[in-house]
């Protein structure tokens, strides 16, 4: 489904700027992409110049979007077809940045967020738009997606080339193309002159600038509860990413099997049930915050070190908060009873 605009409205002027200036006013407008609800907030003193910014903004999403869509027919899928069939891909250098990032992001994660187990992802009823129902895969299935184990190491990069030389790779970006889109939105949106903005899809984010005379503030969810369990004021320009068990998933027998697939176990990782992180670059939060759920509670400090990630908050299983002590200085807890441990960013 193409994205398409649900409102864009003028919400609020405000007096925030001397009286030779044009006062800064709030835009809002909101769109379905990247398997997601996409809210863009622009304060501008320009309403022509507001709204040409989030249409650059659509578009450069959307175009994301088609480009890097795992199941549905796109770019991405006939590289897969590609690869499987051991042919050499040419690309161009938005494609070779893309995957350069991706790369590197997984060596620095000792490839716990690595984006070539595409196959045991559909394996887990995850490639669809609706949510899967029914049993989990049978563990002979598991166990034959194992013993091929694919990962970014399996890829070679040139300016103008792709290769592997495993026929399992198959591409799914699923936790870093958020970040990455949300990147070049806000990118976009800064070359047209906008300062102050917030793009925001399902809850991760970037923002510049602040809301006002405010900085922005961002609710973090409860992962088990209604409600947020958290709060973050951002600083600048920065980007907030959460990874959970309750985002995309399916119960059976009173078990819960989410799409956060461990890619050393071939199970939805099991040792945490949130992930926050904040860094000044989306697509490192992004890939950061999967790569640590899956690590849990005693490897995170190490990769978040590795992934040069200071800022992160691990909710694990029995509720437990872990936190980097940079983290603690930056996150507001919106719940009294909460057991907290402190991580030195040193670890």
């Amino acid at each position: 489904m193409k994205p398409r605009w649900l409102s864009l409205l003028l919400i609020a002027t405000l007096g925030i700027s001397a009286c030779s200036e044009a006062p800064l006013q709030v835009y809002k407008a909101k769109l379905f992409t990247l398997g997601t609800l996409v809210d863009v907030s622009v304060f501008h003193p320009d309403e022509a110049a507001a709204q040409q910014a989030i249409t650059i903004v659509e578009t450069e999403l959307a175009a994301i979007n088609r480009q890097w869509h795992a199941w549905r027919d796109s770019p991405l899928t006939l590289i897969n077809q590609q690869l499987a069939q051991g042919k050499t891909v040419t690309i161009d250098s938005a494609t070779h940045h893309f995957i350069q990032q991706a790369q590197t992001l997984a060596a620095d994660s000792d490839q716990l967020f690595n984006p070539t187990i595409g196959s045991l992802v559909e394996l887990w009823g995850f490639h669809s738009d609706d949510r899967p129902d029914g049993a989990p895969p049978a563990q002979e299935k598991i166990d034959a997606a194992l013993t091929q184990s694919p990962s970014m190491a399996n890829v070679t990069l040139t300016v103008t080339t792709l290769t592997s030389n495993h026929p399992a790779v198959q591409f799914d970006f699923g936790a870093f193309g958020k970040g990455y889109a949300i990147d070049r939105a806000v990118e976009q949106l800064k070359l047209a002159g906008i300062k102050n903005a917030i793009v925001n899809a399902g809850g991760d984010l970037r923002a510049i600038g602040s809301k006002g005379k405010q900085p922005w503030r961002i609710g973090v969810r409860h992962p088990t509860e209604a409600g947020v369990i958290a709060s973050i004021e951002t600083n600048g320009d920065e980007s907030v990413f959460t990874s959970g068990n309750y985002e995309r998933f399916f119960d059976f027998d009173g078990r819960r099997y989410h799409h956060i697939i461990d890619p050393r176990s071939g199970y939805p990782a099991n040792d945490a049930v949130s992930v926050t992180v904040i860094h000044n670059n989306a697509a490192t939060a992004d890939a950061a915050a999967t790569a640590l759920f899956i690590a849990g509670t005693t490897q995170w400090p190490q990769i978040a070190k590795q992934m040069g990630v200071d800022k992160v908050m691990l909710i694990g299983n029995d509720l437990t908060i872990y936190m980097t002590q940079k983290m603690a200085q930056r996150i507001h807890l919106e719940i009294d009873d909460a057991q907290i441990k402190i991580i030195g960013n040193d670890t």
